[in-house]
């Protein structure tokens, strides 16, 4: 299998090149990426747990779903495409805000991503890639909150940074 590229950018979100995802991540490398979130009609969160065999951040739980923008796709283009084809649905997503992290893994790799976040409604079931996703659940937005502060160990590590700009955004918007 062909090793997927990511887009590299500046912080202004200009591409300046491509590199293999793997590279990217053990250079540290400015790259584009996008988080998706699905709420339901209650208001709650579409989370899914990393499948068991990946190759980081196994088990862990996780926004809806997330990865890289491909050369030429829009973000919610991109953003749909993961949503099918790790989570089997397809919705309407909207890009509510970017931003810019950095979040080293145990594994010497590092995530430093100019990330779109961007939401989405859904109400029915997912039909999970197994190859990707271990299982997923519904949870409310306060309570993933109050979880994460419990039991952080549980969730990804840039999880817990996005939610936490994802939680501000929410305080400061009426979607």
């Amino acid at each position: 299998m062909k090793e997927e590229k990511v887009i590299l950018v500046n912080e202004s979100d200009e591409p300046i090149g491509s590199m293999n995802k793997l590279e990217a991540h053990e250079k540290a490398l400015l790259h584009r990426a996008f988080s998706v979130f699905v709420l339901n009609d209650k208001n709650e969160v579409m989370l899914q747990q990393r499948a068991h065999h990946k190759y980081h951040s196994p088990l862990l739980w996780t926004n809806t779903c997330c990865s890289h923008q491909r050369h030429g796709e829009t973000n919610t283009e991109a953003g749909k495409r993961r949503l099918k084809e790790e989570m089997g649905f397809e919705t309407e997503l909207k890009e509510l805000f970017h931003f810019i992290y950095k979040a080293p893994f145990d594994n010497g790799l590092t995530e430093h991503e100019l990330d779109h976040v961007m939401i989405g409604y859904y109400n029915d079931e997912p039909k999970i890639n197994d190859e990707e996703v271990e299982s997923w659940k519904w949870m409310k937005i306060e309570d993933i909150k109050n979880d994460m502060i419990e039991n952080p160990e549980i969730y990804t590590v840039w999880f817990k940074i996005i939610f936490d700009e994802f939680y501000h955004y929410l305080e400061e918007h009426k979607l």
